[in-house]
Order: structure tokens, then sequence, then C-alpha cells
């Protein structure tokens, strides 16, 4: 959030279950749209998932996962407003052919969804008012999953948007073997835990900046979401306060997320 020119400086510690992350960060003081918080959040993200990967090595284990395995690239992953406008973004910000290849593969994987009779369930989960517990939406999860369709963004294996990857893409990660993950669905696959959800983190802030339900939009259906709705993209608010709200609900994750596995043993 350090581009501009007036910026406030701050001094981060966080506590998450694997150790404490600190750093500096300098936040405008001018009006600034969603997505400036952006970079900072993965940035933070990246860091936890660090401590947790560096816990499980002195434990003896190992991140399995390696460039070109994309077997968690046929999952459904929910994905954030603020997320869903960067995205858009980084496609506007494309070639015109690059562009229209990325969007073609979107579309055509939407009628994959609709050919399987999950397009609607999709949509609605996006447009949603109202939350839904995991425990609704695993039914979906495992219908995407059952089609095997390669994430719109794969090419060849490798993620075309590796830079601006979703959160949830980048919290996936396992320590059993890359084998393994041909079905994600059996109990063999040992993820590595996440201390914060960073797109559930992001879809709490825009519900507290704007008065909404929370709300995740699958990826396939991300770009249409974000046209649909780019009015709400042109919103902005002061720098502090959104570093300010994007902090408190950081936070009170790694807070839930300590308790929770201090409950679980």
């Amino acid at each position: 959030m350090s581009n501009h020119t007036a910026v406030e400086h701050f001094e981060i510690s966080l506590q998450t279950p694997s150790g404490e992350i600190s750093t500096a960060v300098g936040v405008p003081t001018s009006f600034v749209p969603i997505t400036a918080i952006l970079p900072l959040m993965r940035s933070l993200g990246e860091e936890a998932q660090v401590l947790e990967q560096r816990r499980l090595l002195q434990a003896g284990e190992r991140v399995s996962c390696e460039k070109g395995c994309a077997a968690c690239c046929r999952m459904l992953v929910p994905i954030s407003v603020p997320e869903a406008f960067a995205l858009t973004n980084t496609i506007d910000r494309l070639d015109q052919n690059e562009r229209n290849r990325l969007l073609s593969k979107l579309d055509l994987a939407q009628q994959q969804l609709a050919r399987a009779g999950i397009l609607k369930q999709l949509s609605s989960l996006a447009d949603s008012s109202e939350p839904l517990s995991d425990e609704a939406i695993e039914p979906l999860n495992r219908a995407y999953y059952a089609l095997r369709m390669p994430c719109p963004f794969l090419d060849n294996e490798t993620c075309s948007i590796y830079a601006d990857r979703p959160a949830a893409c980048r919290e996936l990660a396992v320590t059993s073997p890359a084998t393994e993950c041909q079905d994600m669905t059996t109990q063999t696959v040992q993820p590595v835990p996440v201390a914060v959800r960073l797109s559930t983190a992001l879809s709490l802030l825009w519900a507290d900046l704007t008065g909404t339900a929370p709300r995740l939009i699958p990826l396939p259906l991300a770009v249409d979401w974000a046209r649909r709705h780019k009015e709400e993209q042109t919103n902005q608010w002061a720098g502090t306060e959104l570093f300010e709200k994007a902090m408190d609900k950081i936070w009170r994750y790694l807070s839930q997320e300590k308790a929770r596995r201090s409950n679980a043993g």
C-alpha cells in the first residue's frame, strides 16, 4: 500500500499458531480502492504459510508440491470480492489476444459447468445475500471436483496468473506424496494447516465496508461478477481505515484459529 507519496507508517506484529510475523508498512493517507489492500494481505498470508511450513519441517515433514503439479487446480476455488476486482483488473491489463484467450477459456468453463448442471448453483452462491456454511457448500465442492475440470487459468499444468493468483490457491499445499493428490477427496492427503484464510478475511472486510453479507465467488464466475458490479469497484476508503479494518479481520481470524487448534489438542 506504500506506492502513494503521503503515507503513515505502522509496525505490524501478528501472533500466528506457528510463530510471530513482524513487519513495517507504509499506508497511504489518501483514499484508495479496496484492491489497494491486496498486496499487504497476500504478503502477510504468505509469511504465515512460511511459518507453518517451517514448523512442519522441524517436525520432519516437508511440502511435496512442485511446479507443474496442478492436481489441486481442479478444485472449486472461492475468491472474495476484492480479489474478483483485482483479477478483472489483471485481465484488463493484458494485450487483447491474451485477454480474449482467457475470457474464452472462462466462457468454456461456464459452459461445462452448465452441462454438468451446477452453474446455476454456483451463480446463486456468488449472489447469495446469506453466507453459507462449509457443510452446505460441501456437496457443491464435490460435484465441481468430480468434473476434474482444469482451472481456466491453467496452461500446460502451470498457472498463467501465478503472481496474481487468488489467496485460496496460495494456501493449498500438502505434505503427503504428490501422487496421492490425484484424488484430493481421500483422507490420505495431508494439507498444510492454514493460519488465516485470506479469502474469508477479505470477504468479511468487504462486508464490513459495504454493509453487505460476506460472499465468496467461484473463480470461473469471478470476472463476470466483477463486471456486473463494476460501479462498486469505484468506491474508495481512507487508506488507514482500510488497513485498520483489514488487520482487525486478520487478528480475529488468527485468534479463532489458535483457539480451534488448542481445542483440537
